[in-house]
């Protein structure tokens, strides 16, 4: 799967037809003028406050995601065929997680190892036998998804705990139609704007049966020095509700209320942007100053929906990944739409012995790592470098998996040297409720760096908007 990579605009004869006007343009517009874009975004980025931050570097740790100013193009088809897989993933993935919080007909089975289900450190045996308003585990998930040729999408991992991105997939729009509304006026593309509305109707649709009237919904937030804090307060702006803390919420008689300068108001659904053991001292991490005392018994009794559900990162555990096909087959009785990246397990021994022969043509994964962190691309590694991984990997098998080093589709991006080639994938945002939202497109992160596969803004990769053209 390894290669010299498929390129989605195409060059000459083999040009794709949903380029031709941003080809024409790129060739139309002189470098400097580019250059002279992009220092607009950063500017208009810079002034907005939209930035991450990386906690394990020194000095100040705010800093802009590059953004790059030539978008990256799916036409209809392309989309739809995107769109169905999705949809059928994320159902097969809640379905997990009802089961796995239920009966467990699934390791019943045989169909997962129970103690990769049990073991994992984003089980939370408080969740089970819950009721959960509408059944409804993940409200919000991220795909990662990667593309190898024309039709070729793989899901690369699946991101069902507190995905997080979607503010710079509507702050790149929004700046894109700002420096281009004439290249806009040349393509059909579909909106995103409308995201924070479809969440906000995604999280009402799932307030607990005893909510009386139109639903209460908080963002709640660890904080402002929280590395997302600007997604979190950009959200609840968007979407008109308050945005909060944990000392904003307090929990009497199982119910959730809101402090406010007019006195409690009830709250019946929380959007958390807070990980599990945070979320309630007495019921988790008991020095925990970020959750609310006393939310996961309001939670048990049926008074409020928390967003995504409590335990929900057992669905997109590195390891779990490599049985969703299985998923999709016992739980919707349909073959899975979109493929898995063919996967090594370390714990098993076959894997593990391959593995380790063939550091230097896989990429290898800590199961529970993020953001480009404990992981090996072997092709770029030096001896000394995939010897000490190995190491690792000799210590704890069961943490790493493998996967052979694909050759991900390139995007035209702008760099210091002009326009060229760099990797990209695909992040779209699957909302999950009383139905299925997908807003057309989702976040493209793109590797800067020449010949990089590590998308991952804190690794040095960028962003870029993403358009669903039609015609």
């Amino acid at each position: 799967m390894a290669g010299v990579g498929f390129d989605e605009m195409g060059e000459g004869p083999q040009a794709r037809s949903q380029y031709a006007r941003i080809r024409d343009w790129l060739s139309a517009t002189p470098v400097d003028l580019l250059a002279q874009k992009r220092h607009e975004a950063e500017f208009v980025f810079r002034r907005t406050g939209i930035t991450f931050a990386v906690y394990t570097e020194g000095g100040d740790p705010d800093r802009l995601i590059p953004f790059d100013i030539i978008p990256r193009l799916l036409d209809a088809d392309e989309w739809a065929l995107l769109t169905r897989g999705l949809e059928q993933r994320v159902r097969a993935l809640n379905a997990f997680l009802r089961d796995v919080y239920g009966s467990r007909e699934f390791v019943r089975a045989g169909k997962i190892p129970e103690a990769l289900v049990l073991h994992n450190p984003c089980f939370e045996a408080a969740m089970q036998g819950l009721a959960v308003a509408g059944g409804v585990y993940t409200h919000v998930s991220g795909i990662d998804v990667v593309r190898t040729g024309p039709g070729e999408f793989y899901v690369l991992e699946d991101n069902c705990r507190t995905p997080s991105g979607v503010s710079y997939m509507l702050e790149n729009r929004e700046v894109m139609m700002r420096l281009f509304p004439e290249l806009f006026a040349r393509h059909r593309v579909r909106p995103v704007q409308h995201y924070p509305e479809e969440l906000l109707q995604t999280l009402r649709s799932v307030a607990p049966p005893a909510c009386m009237g139109e639903p209460t919904v908080v963002l709640l937030t660890p904080g402002s020095y929280n590395s997302a804090y600007y997604e979190h307060s950009f959200l609840a702006d968007e979407m008109g509700i308050e945005l909060v803390e944990g000392p904003d919420l307090i929990v009497d008689d199982l119910v959730v209320y809101m402090r406010t300068t007019r006195g409690p108001q009830r709250v019946d659904v929380i959007y958390r942007r807070l990980d599990d053991p945070f979320l309630d001292p007495l019921a988790f991490r008991p020095d925990s100053m970020l959750g609310v005392p006393g939310l996961m018994a309001a939670y048990r009794a049926g008074t409020v929906t928390i967003a995504n559900a409590v335990g929900a990162g057992v669905a997109d555990d590195k390891a779990v990944y490599c049985y969703v096909p299985d998923m999709v087959r016992f739980f919707l009785g349909e073959e899975p739409l979109l493929a898995n990246v063919p996967t090594w397990k370390c714990a098993e021994h076959d894997d593990y012995t391959y593995v380790l022969e063939h550091l230097h043509e896989v990429v290898v994964k800590d199961v529970h790592g993020s953001g480009g962190y404990g992981m090996l691309v072997g092709p770029h590694a030096s001896r000394a470098e995939r010897e000490a991984f190995a190491q690792k990997i000799r210590a704890t098998p069961e943490r790493y998996i493998a996967q052979p080093t694909l050759s991900l589709s390139t995007c035209p991006t702008f760099v210091e040297s002009g326009v060229a080639p760099r990797h990209v994938d695909l992040r779209p945002f699957v909302l999950y409720g009383k139905d299925v939202r997908i807003v057309p497109g989702g976040l493209t992160r793109v590797a800067l760096r020449k010949g990089s596969l590590v998308v991952n803004s804190s690794q040095g990769g960028g962003t870029k908007d993403t358009w669903v053209v039609d015609g």
